[in-house]
């Protein structure tokens, strides 16, 4: 095997932390001495040992002289954990394979560095492309002190996401509707405005699968109109519910959904009178939320857009069209004048469920 074939090991046994070790990235680490793999590991939980502690208690005194593959920069610092590097050049290893730089800036050059000056050999770059987009939500979390924000939704051939009478069920096929619950049980929270609950009255978790954890449930409702007989508000107790709303929004309906067990934030109000986007993103990060799911309609959809808030899309495209002018666009708000200023895009993958075709990609991608 060569450099490549073992980064990719580290790259797939860091996967298997992928619901888990938010908000630290997902690291996998391999050790190999005299063309043996010796010791493998990976980061389970944050507060938890980091790959390379698993892969060099794995390895054990097999671990002096070896080679090193991991997918991401060993850190430098006393975070919940002691820094790697000291292990790593206290078990004698001889060489570290790195695919990426840790985008945290008390990481960042600061891990490789110390190895060199501990007089390991020190290679970067390997799978460095696929590494990243393995931690693509921690490298935005770090670089933009924000969450990762992936837009999903099922749509027409004719971009709309509901009839005019607010039928979306089901737009997408039970193949499609599968790999959604799947994307839902990997991310940190899934986020919709009160439209969207009022209309659908949806329950935000994974279903069909089994979980390893629940995420955040978060409702955007600037004058608290929650119904108290929707799911969401029955489950409160046991999936952990947040909703933002506006500083003058009802108190004896906030006083109500606190005793129910959901935690209600007031935040400013934007021009629009809604809720200010941008100190829903600036809470959810203080939070150490690191990926959000939009499973909104489209005026939260076009707001996160126009707010620069939106990294990801998901689209899930069904053979069907459902016209009318007032159907439900999958992008609301005012929309650009001009084609120059049309949102552009990255398609990055294209897979097919049965008849529906998804497309998934990027929006102001720079990294």
């Amino acid at each position: 095997m060569n450099d490549e074939e073992y980064m990719r090991l580290a790259l797939s046994l860091a996967k298997k932390g992928r619901e888990t070790t938010s908000p630290n990235p997902m690291v996998g680490a391999v050790i190999v001495k005299n063309d043996k793999i010796v010791g493998r590991g990976y980061h389970k939980k944050a507060g938890l040992p980091h790959a390379e502690i698993i892969a060099i208690n794995d390895a054990k005194e097999e671990a002096r002289g070896s080679t090193l593959y991991v997918n991401l920069e060993p850190c430098v610092h006393f975070g919940k954990t002691p820094p790697c590097t000291e292990a790593i050049i206290n078990a004698g290893i001889k060489n570290v394979v790195i695919a990426m730089f840790d985008p945290n800036p008390m990481v960042s050059g600061n891990g490789a560095q110390r190895l060199k000056d501990a007089g390991i050999n020190v290679k970067i770059g390997i799978l460095e492309e696929e590494a990243k987009k393995l931690n693509e939500a921690f490298i935005v979390y770090m670089e933009k002190s924000r969450p990762f924000f992936i837009m999903k939704a099922a749509i027409s051939l004719d971009g709309k996401i509901a009839t005019k009478t607010c039928d979306s069920k089901w737009i997408s096929n039970e193949q499609s509707r599968r790999y959604t619950n799947k994307l839902r049980a990997s991310v940190d929270a899934i986020m919709v405005g009160i439209n969207t609950v009022i209309t659908d009255n949806p329950m935000l978790i994974p279903k069909m699968i089994k979980v390893k954890k629940y995420p955040l449930r978060i409702i955007l409702d600037s004058k608290l109109r929650l119904p108290l007989s929707c799911d969401i508000v029955k489950t409160a107790e046991k999936y952990k519910t947040l909703v933002f709303t506006s500083d003058d929004s009802r108190p004896d309906k906030e006083a109500r959904l606190t005793s129910l067990g959901i935690e209600v934030v007031k935040c400013p109000k934007d021009e629009n009178g809604r809720v200010s986007l941008k100190y829903v993103s600036n809470e959810l990060y203080k939070r150490e939320i690191m990926t959000v799911l939009v499973e909104g309609g489209g005026e939260l959809n076009g707001g996160l857009l126009k707010e620069g808030l939106i990294d990801k899309f998901i689209l899930f495209y069904a053979p069907i069209f459902i016209g009318g002018k007032t159907a439900l666009n999958l992008i609301g708000g005012k929309g650009v004048d001009f084609l120059k200023d049309a949102y552009k895009l990255k398609i990055d993958c294209m897979k097919k469920f049965k008849e529906d075709i998804c497309l998934g990609g990027y929006v102001h991608r720079d990294y």
